[in-house]
């Protein structure tokens, strides 16, 4: 059984870092929104975020996430190019746990992201990640069975500015590329504040203890 330790963002961030070293030697692959507040994962011991209870927790709310997805993709009307907006961090990707590069999928968010491609919606990750990992962050998720149709990092201006105004910016630019965002999914109100979503739902962060 594996437990988030206070030190774990700190080591998961220097392995990320660490890769973006290698970047050059890896291969680099506004319709009316309504916002819906999704359930709240249970809260985890105080100090440590247990593993397992973890992927319960990001389970129950993908199991809500996916018969809402079933139903939203069979009602594409004429023409609609659907999307989902990702964050990465503890959403897609297990970073507070997975001490390795690259870093494994959080396998109930990835089964949502599998079917929503299969299906023909296009995947969007927006991230406060800078850019100089930007190449490493897209093979990581394209490893591990993300199909990326785009990534959105931030450029050095960028990491001055309020992370909530910042994604919601970027999601702004998704639909003015004429997608509709049909759900937002991440671990922290920065990721699912300020709307252009359709639908949103929130994994556990438990009070901030994952990134």
């Amino acid at each position: 059984m594996t437990s988030r330790r206070p030190w774990a963002h700190r080591i998961a961030v220097s392995t990320v870092s660490a890769a973006a070293l290698v970047a050059l030697a890896v291969p680099a692959e506004a319709a009316t929104t309504t916002t819906s507040a999704s359930p709240t994962a249970t809260t985890a011991a105080a100090e440590d975020v247990d593993y397992a209870t973890w992927q319960t927790d990001c389970q129950a709310v993908m199991g809500q996430a996916l018969p809402y997805l079933k139903t939203r993709i069979a009602a594409a009307g004429p023409g609609e190019k659907q999307a989902i907006v990702f964050d990465i961090d503890n959403t897609t990707l297990e970073t507070d746990f997975g001490f390795s590069y690259p870093s494994p999928a959080n396998k109930p968010v990835l089964e949502v992201a599998k079917y929503a491609q299969e299906h023909g919606v296009s995947l969007f990750f927006v991230t406060a990640r800078p850019d100089i990992i930007a190449s490493v962050t897209n093979y990581n998720l394209k490893h591990v069975g993300y199909q990326v149709s785009g990534l959105y990092v931030r450029n050095f201006i960028d990491l001055f500015k309020d992370v909530a105004a910042y994604k919601t910016a970027q999601r702004v630019d998704i639909e003015n590329k004429g997608y509709t965002i049909i759900a937002n999914i991440g671990n922290s109100a920065t990721d699912l504040s300020g709307g252009h979503a359709e639908k949103t739902f929130k994994l556990p962060d438990y009070d901030g203890q994952l990134s």
